[in-house]
């Protein structure tokens, strides 16, 4: 079949302002998503747009002359010979993270064919990392690098938020980012908050930049190193009050300040019971709380009980402590694995 030529719009930008600039094009409607990003020169590259941006400060615009880009991994497979059986059994999705893109493989058939073509579909990226799963206590991933460089280190950029990160030392999760943008709008400034599990400043950052006061908790050490790196390059860390710790040892030395208004539980097993009738974080995370102060509970929960069992847990630790639970509002963040979701619990408790 005979190729058409076409010219298309694009905006030249350095590399690691990609992300940033992709999101505000999209908000400002001009972001082609049906082109990808390609390499420009050494340090920039063009993204596709439909018309000059307005509001985007870029480098400049170029017309692109040439082939119409291969629009999707299935057709970068496609030019690689493999067959539609084996496109079947290509991963469905994938996160580009900063410089890295990152990708379940399952049963897939040649894996450094797949990160090769993912490495060619988003020419911002010069990883390619494997997600083989979460292992120990302080939930560190296991990664293989299937093509590209293999720098692990990135910065990844989402609403305006900036994390630093090494995806082979610490976590970070794609399907939460609705969840981290909504933790940024629903805070006020001034409310003294309480991070459990802060990580790298998943949900940290967005309510400082949203002009929260933020004790924010990790025990990681490398995930903490981040979690301060990050505050500073976001220019909060006036307002995030970091601790390597375990956050229950933080509650019962005192919060400065006193109770605090909101609780995040960023934690899948925040709300498992201690086995001595009680809850190993959830009694914590009341103990912090203020009267009329709200509480965020994120939990992995079977489909059969979603929302019911979190509201429950809540529920009973809060009637332990003499207190009562209004709900304000249920979420659904992502599916977990088969069968099971990952959901939040937002609470009033008085």
């Amino acid at each position: 079949m005979e190729s058409q030529d076409c010219t298309d719009l694009a905006v030249v930008v350095a590399k690691p302002r990609t992300e940033s600039v992709i999101d505000a094009l999209d908000t400002e409607g001009v972001y082609d998503a049906d082109r990808s990003v390609q390499p420009w020169d050494a340090e920039s590259v063009a993204v596709p747009v439909t018309a000059p941006p307005e509001t985007v400060e870029v480098r400049e615009v170029v017309r692109q002359v040439g082939e119409r880009r291969l629009r999707n991994l299935a057709d970068h497979l496609r030019q690689r010979g493999w067959s539609e059986a084996e496109i079947d059994a290509a991963p469905s999705s994938w996160a580009a993270i900063g410089s890295v893109v990152l990708v379940e493989l399952g049963e897939t058939p040649r894996p450094a064919a797949v990160g090769e073509a993912l490495l060619a579909l988003h020419g911002e990226a010069d990883t390619v990392l494997a997600r083989n799963g979460i292992d120990g206590v302080h939930r560190e991933p296991d990664v293989t690098v299937i093509a590209g460089e293999g720098d692990t280190e990135t910065v990844h950029t989402e609403h305006g938020t900036e994390y630093a990160l090494d995806l082979a030392e610490v976590m970070f999760s794609p399907g939460n980012k609705a969840e981290r943008a909504r933790m940024g709008e629903r805070v006020q400034a001034g409310e003294r908050v309480l991070d459990m599990f802060a990580g790298i400043g998943y949900f940290t950052l967005p309510m400082a930049r949203a002009g929260a006061e933020v004790t924010a908790v990790e025990h990681n050490p490398t995930a903490f190193r981040y979690l301060v790196e990050n505050t500073m390059r976001n220019g909060v860390d006036g307002l995030v009050h970091p601790y390597r710790a375990d956050c229950r040892d933080v509650v019962e030395a005192g919060i400065d300040g006193g109770p605090v208004d909101r609780v995040v539980m960023g934690h899948y097993e925040a709300s498992e019971p201690d086995g001595d009738g009680g809850y190993a974080y959830l009694d914590h995370a009341l103990d912090a709380l203020a009267p009329g102060g709200v509480v965020h509970v994120h939990e992995t929960t079977p489909e059969a009980l979603v929302f019911e069992r979190p509201v429950e847990r809540l529920t009973a630790a809060a009637v332990a402590a003499g207190r009562s639970v209004e709900v304000l509002d249920t979420r659904r963040v992502k599916s977990h694995s088969e069968g099971v979701a990952h959901v939040v619990v937002d609470a009033r408790i008085e």
